[in-house]
């Protein structure tokens, strides 16, 4: 497995895990999912704007990608970053996930970043599993806050600590 930068030749990949996750899940708090070209200008404003866009290779096909930005707009949140990992179904299971956080975490290490966040659907028990595997800790459940669906979600937010 490799990690590598994001490339618009990926996008084709990123646009249709997007996709799934807003028809057929809870990862995306969303109705309709965003069009191919709103990934173009994603991609450009991540990378002109310094935030990391990565992809895992596996056999030369991209099984999945994984990014972060800053929290919260305001410059009192710069050094927190909150972080979206996405694989393809036939890669999950496979460590992807792992991989594509293990480069996250050490890029936010690298850059000086003081705390990741991860807000998930506290449905997603597989997800909230991962992330306490790479050392993320509940800070805090909040009951009701989205709706997809036809029924009220909880969003679990979790924390890891970079220093």
């Amino acid at each position: 497995m490799r990690v590598r930068d994001c490339e618009p030749r990926d996008l084709d990949v990123v646009h249709a895990l997007h996709v799934d996750a807003v028809l057929h899940s809870t990862a995306i708090w969303q109705d309709e999912p965003n069009s191919r070209a709103w990934f173009d200008a994603w991609l450009s404003e991540r990378q002109r704007d310094g935030w990391p866009v990565v992809v895992a290779e596996v056999d030369g096909q991209v099984a999945g990608y994984a990014s972060y930005a800053q929290w919260r707009p305001n410059a009192g949140y710069r050094l927190t970053v909150e972080h979206s990992v996405y694989v393809l179904p036939e890669f999950r299971g496979r460590g992807v996930a792992t991989v594509l956080m293990g480069a996250l975490v050490g890029q936010a290490r690298a850059e000086g970043r003081h705390v990741m966040m991860a807000g998930i659907c506290s449905s997603n028990t597989v997800s909230i599993a991962l992330h306490e595997r790479l050392g993320f800790t509940t800070v805090a459940v909040v009951p009701e806050v989205g709706r997809k669906f036809g029924r009220w979600l909880d969003l679990t937010m979790m924390r890891l600590p970079l220093v």
